[in-house]
């Protein structure tokens, strides 16, 4: 099965007001289990492998190749995207475009807007070409995010109107008070700006950091033209506490299919709970 890009997928999220589900990989375990709430639910789905862990996956042509053997082996039919999140340079965009990957972010927010722009110009220039779909970002995402940390920055509007015309991205993440990581208290989104925003750029907003919000912000957060949503946390929290459980109740077990099998419901089922509130059920 070939992955799509994200660009059909997103507009026709953003237009019937729902989001499609970008879901981390961090190992063939998170998956199946992603596919398998996908193809039960009937949902496009976003895998997403992160940039500052794609090497301890095996690399991108392993994470491809993973990722498509899957897909054919357990007959996946819904649309699939394969995105690289957080890629750090041009060159790891690139590679991961070489590799197959159907659709790749650039992260350029801690740049200077001018070199941002510049070499996301870059990505999407050589992304285009192969029908592969690029996402940029404005502003800081805060939290921790594998192992770094970062502060909350707020996207500028004029520095998103300026991005998305200069570089033609297909996607923006805006960062407007969500964080990587879990919460401390209950997350408030920058709403007014966000709305400025979605109503400026036109194009499919992304939200990074959504572990952890409220369904409510959630809701008014794809209202406002959020067609993407990031969830990575609540599916490694899941994996943690059912395997932690898993130990404790069966003391005696040492089999890797055995210890594991319920985290991967566990990952499963937060997936399926996503794409409810996301309102992507039988979209496809």
């Amino acid at each position: 099965m070939a992955f799509v890009s994200m660009t059909h997928l997103l507009k026709e999220a953003k237009k019937d007001g729902y989001a499609v589900g970008q879901f981390n990989i961090n190992g063939e375990l998170w998956v199946q289990a992603i596919l398998r709430a996908a193809e039960r639910l009937k949902s496009p789905v976003i895998l997403a492998s992160s940039d500052r862990i794609v090497d301890y996956l095996g690399g991108f042509k392993t994470i491809v190749q993973m990722v498509r053997s899957l897909t054919d082996e357990m007959k996946i039919t819904v649309p699939v995207v394969l995105h690289l999140d957080h890629g750090q340079t041009v060159e790891r965009c690139i590679a991961a475009i070489d590799a197959g990957y159907s659709s790749v972010m650039y992260d350029g927010s801690s740049l200077p807007i001018a070199e941002n722009i510049l070499n996301t110009k870059k990505v999407t220039d050589y992304a285009h070409k192969k029908f592969v779909s690029v996402e940029a970002e404005v502003g800081s995402v805060g939290g921790m995010e594998d192992g770094l940390i970062g502060g909350i920055k707020y996207a500028d509007l004029e520095e998103c109107k300026r991005l998305v015309k200069e570089a033609n991205v297909d996607a923006l993440a805006a960062a407007l008070g969500s964080v990587h990581g879990k919460y401390q208290g209950e997350p408030v989104l920058g709403f007014p700006e966000m709305n400025a925003i979605s109503e400026a750029v036109q194009i499919p907003l992304v939200l990074h950091g959504a572990s952890g919000i409220p369904l409510n912000q959630l809701k008014k957060a794809i209202q406002f033209g959020h067609a993407k949503i990031n969830i990575n946390t609540e599916c490694n929290l899941a994996f943690r506490k059912t395997l932690q459980e898993t130990l404790v109740e069966n003391p005696d077990i040492f089999e890797p299919r055995a210890l594991l099998l319920p985290s991967m419901m566990a990952i499963q089922n937060v997936v399926e709970e996503k794409m409810r509130e996301f309102d992507s059920v039988n979209r496809v």
